[in-house]
């Protein structure tokens, strides 16, 4: 393991190509999910906090409409919490779904309502950070270990365990975030959408999976690209028949309260997992179900390729 003393100047260099190995997914070994699943389905409710006055505004702006507040971005995002979380919950109990919560830890404090309807459902929570308008790029190490670590207090009160997952919030990281992620006891990372499976992510202390969380299969990119939601919920069922046929896959979907959970969308996205659930061979799982499987195969990574970075990243 990487003692972090000599080498932390370093680290703050280690690009994430010096992290991953490349692997092309035809050569490797297949996955096997549960009862012999041909996919992993993990569906990623995103509950979240934007700050009505944002406390810090760091690299960017979290509001484009200034000067603040910005009624009409707050108050749409609001919506969700009052209103769109619970039309998401009720089709997910009508497919039964576990579902891992991308969170705002602040969520647990400032809802109780929300949060004693995601405890009642036994729902996974994997922080996306202490609200969503507090980014991470340019955070020293200190700081953002000290915004992690923030998060696991939280968890640990409210549910007697440790987090178990990681998306960095509003999609902001540093270049330390995996090894910060790894040390605070955390199994996997989604923050880097560049895979159909989990992949291992070279640390400096402990391991991580990354695992996939899709920017593609998610209302909010297709919100911001004028897509509709019954053409997403096609895009869904599109990426269900690709995925499903070749097998060992993990389909990730991503939605947001304030955005799907609008009264003209919801049943499109009703529509979309009626469609997939209506297949045989579908895991509905949570997001340490899927890592821990992923490590129960025993499958040795390829190691990415020796470079000067690599070497004081060595496992």
């Amino acid at each position: 393991m990487l003692d972090p003393g000599p080498c932390a100047a370093h680290t703050t260099q280690v690009a994430m190509q010096d992290r991953i190995a490349y692997s092309a997914i035809p050569s490797r070994p297949a996955l096997q999910w549960p009862e012999g699943a041909r996919l992993a389905l993990w569906v990623v409710p995103n509950i979240e906090h934007y700050e009505y006055l944002p406390a810090q505004v760091r690299v960017r702006n979290p509001w484009p409409r200034v000067p603040h507040p910005d009624i009409l971005g707050y108050g749409l995002r609001d919506y969700g919490n009052r209103v769109g979380v619970w039309r998401l919950m009720e089709v997910f109990d009508r497919f039964k779904l576990p579902c891992t919560v991308s969170l705002s830890m602040a969520v647990l404090d400032m809802y109780p309502d929300i949060t004693e309807a995601m405890l009642k459902r036994h729902w996974e929570f994997m922080s996306h950070g202490l609200f969503n308008t507090r980014y991470h790029w340019g955070m020293s190490e200190e700081e953002e270990r000290t915004a992690i670590e923030e998060c696991q207090t939280i968890h640990r009160r409210i549910t007697g365990k440790s987090l178990r997952g990681w998306f960095s919030p509003a999609a902001s990281n540093t270049l330390l975030t995996p090894d910060l992620v790894a040390e605070s006891g955390m199994d996997y990372l989604c923050d880097l959408y560049h895979d159909d499976q989990p992949t291992p992510i070279r640390v400096r202390r402990g391991s991580l999976v990354s695992l996939p969380y899709s920017m593609e299969i998610n209302d909010s990119i297709a919100w911001r690209r004028g897509m509709e939601a019954e053409a997403f919920a096609q895009k869904i069922c599109d990426e269900f028949d690709t995925l499903y046929a070749e097998g060992g896959r993990v389909m990730n979907i991503a939605v947001h309260p304030f955005i799907m959970g609008q009264p003209h969308r919801i049943e499109h996205l009703a529509n979309a997992l009626a469609y997939i659930l209506g297949h045989s061979g579908v895991w509905c799982a949570t997001g340490s179900q899927i890592v821990d499987s992923y490590r129960a195969q025993s499958i040795l990574p390829a190691e990415p390729p020796r470079t000067p970075m690599t070497e004081r990243l060595m496992p």
